[in-house]
Formats: C-alpha cells, sequence, structure tokens
C-alpha cells in the first residue's frame, strides 16, 4: 500500500491536548488520524467517539474507599445476605 503525506494546521494547544490523549491510549497521531480515517470511510461519516472514562467525584471516593480498606461491607454468603444489605435502611 503506497503512503502519502497530510498536511494541516491546527492550534497548537489541540493538538498538545489530543496527543496527551492519543499518547493515553497507546496511539500517536499518525496512528490515531489513519484510524479516524478508516472507520469514516467504512461507515460513510464520522464513526465513532473515542475517549478517556473520568470518573465523577463520587466513584472516586469509592475507589479511594477500597484503596484504604474503609467503609468496605461483606463478605457475603449468598447473594441474599447481599440484597439484604443493600436494602437495609442505614
Amino acid at each position: 500500500m503506497a503512503t502519502t503525506n497530510l498536511n494541516i494546521r491546527i492550534d497548537e494547544d489541540l493538538k498538545k491536548q489530543a496527543e496527551g490523549i492519543f499518547n493515553e491510549l497507546g496511539l500517536n497521531m499518525s496512528t490515531a488520524l489513519t484510524v479516524f480515517l478508516r472507520q469514516t470511510v467504512r461507515s460513510n461519516g464520522i464513526p465513532f467517539e473515542m475517549r478517556l472514562e473520568t470518573p465523577n467525584a463520587e466513584t472516586l471516593a469509592a475507589m479511594e474507599d477500597v484503596r484504604l480498606k474503609r467503609n468496605l461491607r461483606g463478605p457475603f454468603n449468598s447473594v441474599k445476605e447481599l440484597m439484604e444489605d443493600l436494602n437495609a435502611d442505614d
């Protein structure tokens, strides 16, 4: 397959932000754009959304609780025990 160059001009800050996200996804700019273009051709339009999920404050707090082994419940010996605990009024 023959390759060609694609030169584009974009805002410098936008490029840096995108490169940071692509790097976290394990992609470089060229690979990310190639993926986008291939999917565009396959779907005959803007094909998909690639993004990093950012946990909200409640999820981050729960993750910290697990890491620090605090505010944990259980273990439970059955689903019934688990459901009773989940439905209990605290």
